[in-house]
């Protein structure tokens, strides 16, 4: 069910009253003018605005305490996973991603770690770069450098298969303009806190409105729009191999590519300037004014860019370009069925044929709660569904994610030219199904998962909820930094 936006915001008064009230803080801190949170259908809504300090520090100040949750998220998959400790991290963000991040971003993240400080967080940038980078570093840097030093690469070390996407235009929606959708699929300790929905207005480039983690500068799983228009999104290419140590981290090129781009050109400029290679994806591209939609494969050697005024994009992390597939993504086999990306792959091209010329919101919403698996054409919540259920699966991902991973679609999100022309997005914490994860009873049954314990939590599904930038809530129910 979807709760439109008008309605909770009529509602809103009682419709929060269980949600937690904040003492306002008592700094008078002119950094922090402007900026407030509040809390809405399972989603912590943020504004931030101002100079890339002020943002910053806004963002630290507000979500601190989450902030160092997430930190320990990290810590504990890093470790585990691709047996580096923390520091290993620090450094390669200090001596490696830092000198290649322009001034305004590391201003802004330099100041996360000062609002958080002033909230007695104890972290500082070295912390908040690799948080940031964590979605490049462990799966791409360090199969790099341990080949690069004659090591064997952690099992764990390699990028994940992450999201389900679709965006069509023309005589595949209802209306002929504009509709894209996208499931995060991650660990459910990520996802239970991928539950930010950022509010950002900068003084230099446009507004942004996009869904995020505490602490990080861009939405990570890539959905979000701008005030000029543009609407993207993304999924990790699969097997993916390759990593420049000079280039600019992906987190801060599609966090200027959403501030900066006002076209689909200027914003596949932006993500191809400096490509480190790092968290390679493709891009689902649509531009509200044109009703244009493209589909960016953007590899370290290889780029490709397909447009069309009249038709769709899936993607499900397969690389699709001649060659990606050959020089970049050598244990891909794009042709096995069987693939957790194949199989979600033919049932996206399935619903995009059945429902040509009906494509709409509603419908995105249900696609994106699926639970069809186009391999045994069943209807099962598994790791090749497009709502992803791989704690259900007793295989596991074909990509590391072992049997039973409590990991899957975490989220989802959806939009159309005529809500993004209001700055709109609906949004879906948990799984878009309305499935519930309980941490206890799976760690009980699953004791090979042991070491998640002091990061795993309940993940509770939420309604369709929609968000507008600079909406408010009561004054009853905001935490107003400042003030």
């Amino acid at each position: 069910m979807r709760i439109p936006l008008r309605s909770l915001l009529l509602a809103a008064a009682v419709a929060l009253l269980t949600a937690a009230v904040h003492a306002a803080t008592a700094s008078h801190d002119p950094r922090l003018a402007g900026a407030y949170t509040f809390h809405r259908g399972g989603w912590t809504y943020v504004h931030l605005q101002g100079s890339p300090a002020n943002i910053g520090y806004q963002h630290g100040y507000l979500l601190g305490p989450r902030i160092l949750d997430n930190l320990r998220v990290y810590q504990v998959e890093t470790l585990h996973e691709t047996k580096r400790p923390w520091q290993f991290y620090r450094d390669a963000s200090k001596d490696m991603l830092w000198p290649h991040i322009p001034a305004e971003y590391q201003q802004e993240l330099a100041a996360i770690a000062q609002g958080a400080q002033a909230r007695g967080v104890h972290v500082d940038v070295w912390d908040i770069v690799a948080l940031n980078a964590m979605e490049e570093l462990p799966g791409y840097y360090v199969p790099w450098f341990d080949k690069r030093q004659h090591k064997t690469v952690p099992a764990g070390a390699h990028p994940q298969d992450r999201c389900s996407a679709f965006i069509a235009t023309g005589s595949y929606t209802k209306d002929g303009k504009i509709v894209m959708a996208h499931n995060n699929w991650s660990p459910y300790a990520e996802g239970e806190r991928w539950t930010m929905m950022f509010d950002i207005v900068p003084t230099h480039g446009h507004r942004i409105l996009q869904d995020g983690e505490p602490g990080v500068i861009v939405s990570d799983d890539d959905f979000g729009i701008n005030s000029a228009g543009i609407m993207s999104t993304e999924t990790t290419i699969e097997d993916f191999q390759g990593w420049n140590p000079n280039g600019v981290p992906e987190f801060v090129r599609a966090r200027q590519a959403l501030q900066y781009a006002n076209s689909i050109d200027q914003y596949v400029s932006l993500m191809e300037r400096g490509n480190n290679g790092g968290y390679a994806n493709d891009w689902l591209i649509g531009d509200r004014n044109t009703g244009e939609i493209a589909y960016l494969e953007l590899g370290l050697q290889h780029v490709h860019l397909w447009r069309s005024k009249d038709g769709y994009f899936v993607s499900s992390n397969f690389a699709r370009d001649p060659g990606v597939l050959r020089d970049e993504t050598p244990g891909f086999n794009y042709n096995n069925l069987s693939f957790t990306s194949n199989a979600r792959r033919v049932r996206w091209q399935h619903l995009m044929e059945q429902y040509k010329g009906r494509i709409d919101v509603q419908l995105a919403e249900q696609f994106e709660a699926d639970h069809f698996d186009s391999w045994t054409h069943k209807e099962t919540p598994d790791q090749r569904t497009l709502c992803g259920h791989v704690d259900q699966s007793p295989q596991g991902m074909d990509s590391g994610w072992g049997p039973y991973y409590p990991a899957g679609a975490v989220q989802g999100k959806v939009t159309s030219s005529d809500l993004a022309a209001h700055m709109e997005l609906i949004a879906h914490a948990g799984h878009p199904c309305g499935q519930n994860f309980y941490a206890k009873p799976f760690l009980a049954a699953h004791p090979e998962y042991s070491w998640m314990k002091p990061i795993l939590g309940d993940m509770i599904a939420g309604p369709w909820t929609e968000f507008q930038a600079g909406e408010k809530a009561p004054a009853s129910t905001r935490t107003i930094a400042g003030q």
